[in-house]
């Protein structure tokens, strides 16, 4: 059976176990397993949260090297972008020669979202635009950074929310990226 590492910020909601339990059994439904972050059972010291950190990171690698493809959830996560950890996840996955796909809960492209949450933007231009640090913003009509839309083997799900309180638990972007995968499979 393929197994799919299920990648995002949604194991930091106050319901992530239970999200994750969803993710898996739409897995289930499409003949896949679900490998989500929180399956992984440690024994963390109460007393050293940087070794539970790298603890965590390290098993969540082994998930990564033993899936055979990845889904990622690249819905910007407290700023403009994606979760770094997914994007790690991403990238580690692609230098591995796993598949990776992703769906975003948020259709606006990186250079819209950019325009629209950092502070003190400045367009020189019609294509130019510079962040307050006169840093250039990416505009090439992508999802998110270039590399990030550059890793995935099919276009990108971009879902536009009814709902904003659900941005990161709803799923029919996640059960479109089951059915790239399948594709992608045959």
């Amino acid at each position: 059976m393929t197994k799919i590492y299920l990648a995002g910020p949604e194991v930091f909601l106050q319901n992530a176990t239970e999200i994750g339990e969803y993710k898996k059994k739409l897995c289930g439904l499409y003949g896949f397993e679900g490998l989500y972050p929180l399956d992984n059972v440690l024994e963390l010291n109460a007393n050293n949260p940087q070794e539970n950190g790298l603890m965590i990171a390290r098993a969540n690698e082994k998930l990564i090297q033993e899936a055979d493809a990845i889904i990622a959830n690249i819905t910007p996560f407290r700023g403009c972008s994606c979760d770094v950890g997914t994007a790690y996840e991403m990238g580690l996955a692609r230098g591995l020669g796993k598949p990776v796909f992703a769906y975003s809960n948020d259709e606006r492209f990186f250079l819209q979202r950019n325009i629209e949450e950092l502070p003190g933007v400045n367009r020189l231009s019609d294509e130019l635009f510079v962040d307050h640090q006169q840093m250039t913003l990416e505009n090439f009509g992508l999802i998110d950074n270039l590399m990030l839309d550059g890793s995935v083997e099919a276009p990108i799900i971009r879902h536009q929310l009814v709902d904003k309180a659900q941005k990161y638990s709803e799923l029919l972007g996640f059960e479109q990226c089951l059915k790239q995968l399948q594709k992608y499979l045959e």
